[in-house]
């Protein structure tokens, strides 16, 4: 047994990084754990701050990788889009992961802190509301909260003037299986998506012939897989809001948990969900 120390410097690392990138500058660390800032002395705000801080970047990884599945559904690059869908799905995974943390914060110890929050809500993150524009959830209504920011604004604004990625998955179907979209109903680019005969015709046609249409298939069951995961994730939300909260009113005036329970019943993509009950 050897009583001197390990040295991978021995072994060729390289030890010395002045004058090169090293893995604090790539992730430009100094920057990124700088910007945790307590507005309290309580110690449960960093957990607070770090656990939305973080959930914020999955967020913008999913944003990331649903504009990226989009572009390759517009043309028709299925194999790439899968790749995305099925990774979005897993970053939904993660975020889930994320409350399970949070929630070893118990009620005493947010009532500590919460007051330095002031006005500030989760409910006015942009790009959770980005997230839902993107998947087809509309509702015009939530501009409002981000108007004190114009860039944010017009990115959220820009993205209820062009077709959802649902939009785009139904033009795609109707294309596959008619050769046309003629007879597609136009995109609906206000408000959560309302389920159409039309459509979840379509989708009917898919699930009764799958060897048939199995890239339609697989698209829906996609689809299907993280609406279920971004339905634990909001369900998930009402949890520890209730747990930690309670029915007091949220930070940034919304009902709270009854806000939250109310979200609960957007359907992101109705006919898929539908047609379950006619196979």
């Amino acid at each position: 047994m050897t009583t001197s120390a390990y040295d991978p410097g021995a072994e060729g690392a390289r030890m010395d990084y002045s004058g090169a990138m090293s893995y604090g500058d790539y992730l430009r660390l100094d920057g990124l754990l700088s910007q945790q800032a307590p507005q309290s002395d309580k110690h449960d705000e960093m957990l607070f701050i770090i656990q939305h801080q973080t959930s914020e970047l999955w967020m913008k990884l999913a944003l990331f990788e649903l504009n990226a599945a989009r572009e390759a559904l517009i043309r028709q690059d299925t194999p790439a889009m899968f790749k995305q869908l099925a990774r979005i799905a897993r970053i939904f995974e993660q975020l889930n992961s994320a409350w399970d943390v949070l929630r070893t914060m118990t009620p005493a110890e947010y009532a500590q802190f919460r007051d330095a929050l002031g006005p500030s809500s989760g409910f006015q993150s942009h790009q959770y509301r980005m997230i839902e524009f993107v998947l087809g959830n509309r509702n015009p209504n939530m501009l409002k909260p981000h108007g004190h920011h114009p860039q944010m604004h017009q990115m959220l604004i820009d993205e209820l003037k062009r077709p959802s990625f649902y939009d785009e998955a139904v033009r795609f179907l109707f294309l596959t299986l008619d050769g046309t979209t003629d007879a597609m109903p136009a995109p609906q680019l206000e408000g959560p998506h309302r389920a159409m005969p039309q459509i979840q015709a379509q989708w009917r046609r898919v699930y009764r012939d799958v060897s048939a249409h199995w890239t339609l298939y697989e698209l829906a069951e996609k689809l299907v897989d993280i609406e279920d995961y971004f339905r634990r994730w909001r369900f998930n939300h009402v949890t520890t809001v209730e747990r930690v909260i309670g029915f007091k009113r949220g930070t940034g005036g919304t009902g709270g948990v009854s806000y939250l329970r109310r979200m609960l019943e957007v359907e992101l993509f109705p006919e898929i969900w539908n047609l379950r009950s006619e196979l």
